[in-house]
């Protein structure tokens, strides 16, 4: 006996009596076989209720394909009840993956030619939901018609399918820039809503629009004008704010044409100040209309005290008690930091509170902002600020922390001896997270600060002493020691506490250096060559150095058992030589941001031509080469073949020594891309010492007024050559020509093969997702011949 099929409102009961998962399939399974023999069957009445079954099925999850062609069946269908159904299960099983969607497009244009609202607003809905783009081109003028339909019900969703078309298909928006005029005339604020959308994505996708509906500029400001002027609505009113959404897609159409047009900031200008100040920030509704007039405001050519005003604003929004709503602030002073920075550091303290917040996303952000408005005034507490919260804040903010402190300290550093001071603070408390190139340039700085010598290593031989789990900082004290260390023995430091140190015991502190687990390879060759510079600095005897250098001669280490076995050999062969070797460096030429962009631009001034090298003063790396003089097998010493003399040239003629090699002209920089605004240059480096390698910067700059966000650089060579892609210097290309974003690639190409490269480029930009993949074929010869 056949049971018979179940009402839908009975099969959602006993679907949800079943105690199991395997009843509630049993349940569905035994439906499903009636509702397909009623399909097969052809029973015209209750189709519409077995589809009805079928749709609540499929959103349990369960298949319901077989449902599809019923579909379009019910759509045909004369009646309101079965084109309802069939509609409903059109959106619903349907989509632009399967070609059956096809199929159901005559029927939407008879049913939108018929004047029945009812039919007219499913036909809509169902367009809007699962059009596709050929749909879209197909009955594109059928809905732009029904946008001045006397029914208000229809104009509204035939605007919102309008909105859907636009984005299928955006070369169809001439056909509805007509119909958006007059429909800003309408007082129904559901159609005003919808037509407000749609000129918003016409604007964003065709020059032409934009153009065009900036001269409705002075109706826009009308319309929000009387929204904020008008009292409670009960229609519209949401929490003493009339119509918020209204109101901030406004705003955002708005900012879309007010952007880069002066006649028209100007026109809004006394508006956005009316709505700054008269909106009720009680609740979050007036908040959110009050951060839409703020972005808007600073992306139009509004007025500095209007500006002034929108910082204040979100000076406010970080007291609310809200964390979305500070998190919003904290971002969105972000971005102003560049353009509005003396209206940003008025607000520098509760930024600053910021930081102790609990949760991670705005404990970064306000990180973020507070680097961002260090500068040389301030520079001193805000670093005291950082150096607090680097001591307390969590393990994946201490990289970011650190890395910003010690940016702050190179660029706005009073004095030396401070500079010094904050990377050993930054060193001491969070060594293990700083920047590559920390230890390379507080080397550099104490090199180059003659006078701190002696305070330099009696602070790093205090902090060595403590701990010696921090790895940079060992570096930079093994190479202070090494040499700086006759300074340490000396008398007392004026700068410092007294102390007596003992050469023992300083060789004593670089051994356990050398034998502690925690000792990177790196750090070790740092405390050999210490040790090693320490047998000409201190007066005692070097049999503990030879013996503790000869140990390291065995070591599994490469590079460690490679720098004690020539060391060795110094002992042994060339002693006679070795202070001469183990000598102080040089003062280095400390590069820095500021020193990288003056030699940029005397480099761009000066003609290609007149870069000559000027090899009269040989340095002193030249004078005696360690390597070369390892290469003998017997004690004497091995004599370079003279050079033919040259002019100017006498002493290096005198010494056999050769000179200095020209260096190699510098490549030019090369543009490769460039989209509203958006910009990547790069520049090429060949180290003279590795020829097969070349080293590519990426500069990314936005001359837009809109943040290039989440953006993602991706290279690729041919297989013949190798390439390494470093990690970019962020991820957020700041508008106006802010901070650009850069990104190195080491390219190893040892065969001298031709040098081509392709990037793709993902980003976010004017609020769409931008993809670009293209090839660069155009490189100079220099960077591989």
């Amino acid at each position: 006996m056949v049971l018979p099929s179940l009402k839908l409102q009975d099969l959602i009961e006993e679907i949800r009596g079943a105690k199991t998962q395997a009843q509630e399939r049993e349940v569905i399974q035994k439906e499903c076989a009636h509702i397909r023999a009623s399909f097969r069957d052809g029973d015209p009445l209750h189709r519409h209720r077995q589809l009805a079954k079928l749709l609540y099925v499929h959103m349990l999850g369960y298949p319901a394909h077989f449902g599809q062609m019923e579909c379009l069946k019910l759509i045909a269908s004369p009646r309101f009840t079965d084109k309802r159904v069939g509609y409903l299960g059109a959106m619903l099983l349907l989509d632009e993956r399967q070609d059956a969607h096809l199929l159901v497009t005559n029927s939407i244009k008879n049913d939108l030619s018929q004047g029945i609202p009812a039919v007219q607003g499913l036909a809509l809905c169902t367009l809007s939901s699962m059009g596709s783009a050929e749909m879209c081109r197909d009955l594109a003028t059928e809905v732009e018609k029904l946008l001045l339909q006397p029914s208000p019900y229809v104009r509204k969703k035939a605007v919102l399918t309008a909105v859907h078309m636009i984005r299928k298909v955006p070369e169809l928006s001439n056909i509805f820039l007509p119909p958006c005029a007059k429909l800003l005339q309408e007082r129904h604020h559901g159609i005003l809503l919808g037509t407000i959308t749609l000129i918003i994505e016409l604007c964003e996708r065709s020059p032409a629009a934009l153009k065009h509906f900036r001269k409705v500029v002075p109706k826009l400001v009308q319309i929000l004008r009387t929204l904020v002027t008008t009292g409670y609505s009960a229609d519209h009113s949401i929490s003493g704010v009339s119509d918020p959404f209204l109101q901030v897609q406004i705003l955002r159409l708005l900012r879309i044409l007010g952007r880069n047009h002066e006649e028209n900031s100007e026109t809004m200008n006394d508006l956005l100040a009316q709505v700054a100040t008269n909106t009720d920030t009680s609740r979050n509704v007036g908040n959110a209309v009050l951060f839409e007039t703020v972005l808007t405001i600073m992306d139009i050519h509004s007025a500095a005290g209007l500006r002034v005003l929108a910082v204040n604003i979100l000076g406010r929004f970080l007291l609310n008690n809200d964390k979305n709503i500070r998190y919003v602030a904290l971002t969105s002073l972000l971005r102003l930091v560049q353009s509005d920075h003396s209206a940003v550091q008025r607000h520098r303290p509760t930024v600053v509170e910021c930081l102790q917040e609990s949760d991670a996303s705005l404990s970064r952000r306000a990180l973020e902002l507070s680097l961002a408005l260090v500068n040389s005034s301030n520079v001193r507490a805000m670093t005291k600020e950082l150096q607090d919260f680097l001591e307390t804040c969590p393990p994946d903010l201490r990289a970011d922390c650190a890395s910003g402190i010690l940016l702050a300290a190179e660029r706005f550093a009073p004095n030396k001896r401070w500079h010094i001071d904050t990377i050993l603070h930054v060193l001491t408390k969070a060594g293990t997270h700083v920047r590559d190139d920390a230890v390379a340039n507080l080397t550099q700085l104490i090199g180059g600060a003659q006078e701190l010598h002696a305070y330099s290593v009696r602070r790093l031989y205090s902090a060595l002493a403590e701990d010696i789990s921090q790895q940079p900082l060992v570096q930079v004290a093994t190479w202070c020691i090494g040499e700086y260390g006759d300074l340490l023995l000396e008398g007392s430091c004026e700068e410092t506490e007294p102390l007596h140190v003992e050469e023992e015991v300083v060789l004593a502190l670089l051994e356990k250096v050398l034998q502690s687990h925690m000792s990177l390879p790196a750090t070790r060759g740092y405390a050999l060559t210490a040790l090693m510079k320490l047998s000409t600095r201190f007066r005692g005897d070097n049999n503990r150095i030879r013996q503790v250098v000869s140990i390291y001669g065995s070591c599994l280490d490469v590079e460690l058992q490679q720098r004690a076995v020539e060391y060795n050999t110094l002992f042994r062969k060339y002693d006679h030589m070795r202070v001469a070797i183990l000598e102080k460096m040089p003062l280095v030429e400390r590069g820095g941001p500021q020193v990288d962009e003056e030699a940029k631009e005397s480099k761009e001034e000066a003609p290609l031509s007149e870069v000559t090298p000027n090899p009269t003063e040989p340095q002193a790396s030249n004078l005696l080469d360690l390597l070369d003089l390892l290469d003998g097998t017997s004690g004497e010493t091995q004599h370079l073949p003279p050079l033919a003399p040259s002019p100017g040239d006498a002493l290096i003629h005198l010494l056999d020594l050769p000179c200095e090699p020209p260096p190699p002209a510098p490549i030019p920089n090369l543009k490769v891309f460039e989209r509203e605004g958006l910009q990547l240059n790069l520049s090429f480096v060949r180290p003279p010492g590795v020829p097969d390698l070349l080293l590519i910067t990426i500069t990314a700059t936005n001359a837009s007024g809109d943040d290039v966000t989440h953006f993602n650089c991706q290279a690729a060579v041919p297989k013949n050559l190798q390439l390494q892609l470093q990690a970019p210097s962020g991820n957020t290309v700041p508008a106006q020509s802010g901070l650009p974003i850069t990104q190195l690639l080491r390219i190893l190409n040892p065969k001298k093969a031709p040098l081509r490269l392709k990037l793709r480029l993902t980003y976010n930009h004017f609020g769409q997702s931008v993809q670009e993949i293209f090839e660069v074929n155009n490189l100079p010869l220099e960077t591989w011949q």
